[in-house]
């Protein structure tokens, strides 16, 4: 793993950790509070923000790591990215939702707009690792269909 992995994992972790407040903390946060009871007092959540931090990181490097596994985009990079973001939303965001709605008892309206911000944001790391071009050895700016920089 080089440095540009590790440059491109960092970023997206902090870029998916803003995604994750402005949806879970600002977007969906009335919805929580209505739901209080269901979660863990304020002080014990504060208690827990650390596991918060390594969930994003986690994702973060995980998103990145298997971004490299994939081919160059041929073509279009922002669809590349997009449809990896979508990919990756439906083996777990769109599935943990679900899950959690079956064993919890959080509305169904609640639980349908999770789903779609967690997508959107998952879409919008996709993109942002397209553009961060992970594949790329170098950081220097990709060449231009004459070669130049």
């Amino acid at each position: 793993m080089d440095k540009r992995f590790w440059i491109c994992g960092l970023t997206l972790s902090a870029s998916a950790l803003l995604l994750g407040f402005l949806v879970h903390g600002v977007l969906l946060r009335t919805d929580y509070l209505a739901l209080a009871h269901l979660f863990r007092p304020r002080e014990d959540a504060n208690a827990n923000v650390g596991w918060i931090l390594l969930a994003y990181l986690s994702l973060g490097l995980a998103m990145t790591w298997l971004y490299r596994w994939l081919p160059p985009p041929v073509r279009s990079k922002r669809w590349h990215g997009a449809r990896f973001g979508l990919a990756l939303a439906m083996v777990s965001f769109v599935p943990w939702h679900l899950l959690a709605h079956a064993g919890q008892p959080f509305p169904l309206s609640l639980t349908l707009r999770q789903v779609v911000l967690d997508v959107i944001a998952m879409q919008l790391l996709g993109l942002l690792l397209a553009w961060l071009q992970p594949h790329r050895r170098v950081l220097a700016p990709a060449p231009d269909e004459r070669g130049h920089r």
